[in-house]
């Protein structure tokens, strides 16, 4: 894509050297105009590009962004719900229909059942707090995977340790208002951002006004040198004051 460096100083010097060797200072005044307002117009293509960009997100990107982030803030005040209400109870975990009462032994359990899950789709392991689990195997990184799910899910990646296993399925569990939390300064900012992109796509181009004037001086100009001849002939100079005159109506 073409930007406003296309335009050098080579077209510059040219222009520069046409008008010495004609001896009509309009013919370096055109031409340095001609590159400005070429340079305007590219500048002005290129904004009207990113307006169409940004009014696509206005229309899309950002509606749908903020709608998903509303579902899953409440999505996780949903899932809080549910934990909150298994807060104070004692320990108690399904695994494979079997209730266990004691972190360790819920551990090992998992982990017995860890030697004989090779497939990487989750297998239904169990319930924890309301919350469905299930394992699985990620191959990649050669690690036994939690999924705990209610309305969103989450992953815990499992060690070598049984209570520790266990301990972090409670430490994503805490997480969940935290999660909430960072899910609304999310979409706070995305509403924050839809807002200063409707200001900003209201605004003209910055170069509009100088496009304007330097265009209309072009056009002048190049009345004023095809009426004479524009070949700044040396044997029949233009008449300076005579072009300003022309120039200014």
């Amino acid at each position: 894509m073409r930007s406003a460096k296309d335009i050098d100083e080579a077209a510059l010097s040219y222009a520069e050297i046409k008008a010495l060797c004609t001896g009509n200072p309009y013919i370096k005044e055109k031409m340095d105009l001609d590159i400005e307002v070429q340079r305007l117009k590219l500048l002005k293509s290129n904004y009207l590009t990113q307006k169409h960009g940004i009014e696509d997100q206005i229309a899309k990107v950002y509606p749908q962004n903020i709608a998903a982030l509303e579902q899953r803030c409440s999505a996780y005040q949903s899932d809080i719900t549910v934990a909150d209400t298994y807060k104070n109870m004692d320990f108690s975990i399904e695994i494979n229909g079997r209730i266990y009462d004691e972190k360790k032994e819920a551990g090992i359990a998992i982990l017995d059942i860890c030697k004989t899950v090779k497939s990487h789709e989750p297998i239904p392991l169990g319930a924890y707090h309301g919350f469905s689990i299930a394992l699985s195997f990620d191959a990649m990184n050669h690690e036994f995977v939690i999924t705990i799910q209610n309305n969103l899910k989450y992953t815990v990646r499992l060690g070598d340790d049984p209570h520790g296993n266990i301990q972090r399925i409670d430490n994503i569990l805490s997480s969940l208002s935290t999660r909430l939390e960072n899910c609304k300064d999310q979409l706070t900012g995305t509403k924050k951002q839809l807002a200063i992109a409707q200001v900003e796509v209201q605004k003209p181009p910055a170069q509009e006004e100088a496009l304007r004037t330097k265009s209309m001086r072009l056009a002048k100009l190049d009345a004023l040198l095809n009426m004479d001849g524009g070949n700044g002939n040396r044997e029949k100079p233009l008449d300076r004051g005579k072009a300003d005159d022309r120039l200014e109506h």
